[in-house]
């Protein structure tokens, strides 16, 4: 067998819930480890930036068939793995579980371990925990995170001082019953100190923020989350609702471009806006509405349908929580129908998409 490149896998060792990972860029964050690895399964630890050049990292699953899935996707795949467009090289470890030798978090630092007990991750925001902390002084940033523990935030104060004095009155205390959804009960604190004296916070999002940095790009996709969700009176969640659409489209059989789907969602009103992007192997797109309402319309009317006949192309309709879509204004991806250049005009084409489906025709006749 050929040595003379470099093999993504390594198919003779045992399998583990822990994968090594390595070819890293620099710096290389928690986050985006997590966001390489979850389609497989939940994260349970991770270990970054090790080795001599600080390009390795560790990543243990809940259960082994998540990381055995995970190595046979990319092994079979002709996509490689990649974060930031560098190929990562995967393979399993030769230990079964991740142990992070840190301190015991009884020496004073400045930023704090926040354990929260009793909630699940999107239960308690970001703009929560900020609220809660900053009463103690300026909050510098906050990282977001699951581990075997729990859901756990880090805090970084300016000082050790003001760190401490937030600990002492904050340990097993619950973060207030107003501040938290209807169904929740209550949540307590588990707090020590951290290691850490400065977060690498790379983007902000709804699980990191630095509140030292106004420029730090926002994550855009990270911010999906960002809303608190909507709790009904039967103490179950409601979609936040948005005057834009997410589209997931399955049953691909035929094209779906942005001229069906402007012919598709106009029968409800203008669309201002189409996105159409490729995620996880699958077609979505985002329609933009000039509001809630007609949104809320078209997602009633078009939820479940198929576009043509035979149940191709069956359309799955959520909100997003984008409110205005950045996107280019004529492009085979992408239009805004916003601008009024007639330049664009010419370069629609004249005729009009076709889609045949009953059970969308009947929807839009009149």
């Amino acid at each position: 067998m050929s040595t003379s490149s470099q093999p993504q896998f390594r198919y003779t060792q045992t399998p583990s819930k822990v994968l090594h990972l390595r070819n890293l860029p620099w710096e290389c964050a928690e986050e985006e480890l997590v966001e390489l690895c979850k389609p497989f399964g939940k994260i349970v630890n991770t270990k970054c930036n090790v080795g001599a050049n600080r390009n390795q990292a560790f990543v243990e699953f809940a259960d082994l068939n998540q990381a055995i899935s995970m190595v046979s996707y990319y092994a079979s795949s002709s996509e490689p793995a990649q974060i930031r467009g560098k190929t990562v090289y995967i393979q399993y470890s030769n230990r079964h579980e991740i142990v992070n030798n840190k301190s015991p978090g009884d020496t004073p630092g400045n930023v704090l371990l926040v354990t929260i007990e009793g909630v699940e991750p999107n239960e308690v925001t970001i703009e929560t925990i900020h609220l809660v902390f900053s009463a103690f002084g300026f909050v510098h940033k906050i990282a977001t995170f699951e581990k075997a523990a729990g859901f756990q935030a880090l805090i970084q104060f300016t000082d050790a001082e003001t760190a401490s004095s937030a600990r002492n009155a904050l340990d097993g205390r619950s973060i207030p019953r107003y501040l938290l959804p209807e169904h929740v009960t209550s949540c307590y604190l588990r707090i020590s100190y951290s290691a850490h004296t400065d977060l690498n916070i790379k983007f902000q999002s709804h699980r990191s923020r630095d509140y030292t940095n106004p420029y730090l790009p926002v994550n855009p996709t990270a911010m999906e989350g960002l809303m608190q969700p909507v709790v009904g009176p039967d103490g179950k969640k409601q979609e936040p609702q948005s005057n834009v659409l997410l589209a997931s489209i399955e049953n691909m059989q035929y094209a779906v471009t942005v001229d069906v789907l402007h012919t598709v969602f106009s029968a409800f009103g203008t669309v201002q806006k189409i996105a159409i992007f490729e995620k996880n192997g699958g077609t979505q797109a985002l329609i933009q509405y000039p509001d809630v309402t007609t949104a809320a319309v078209a997602k009633e009317s078009l939820e479940g349908h198929c576009i043509y006949d035979g149940g191709y192309c069956k359309l799955h309709l959520s909100y997003s929580r984008h409110t205005d879509l950045n996107v280019k204004a004529y492009s085979d991806k992408s239009r805004d129908y916003t601008i009024s250049d007639p330049s664009f005009a010419t370069q629609i084409p004249g005729s009009t998409p076709c889609w045949t489906s009953s059970s969308l025709g009947s929807k839009f006749s009149g």
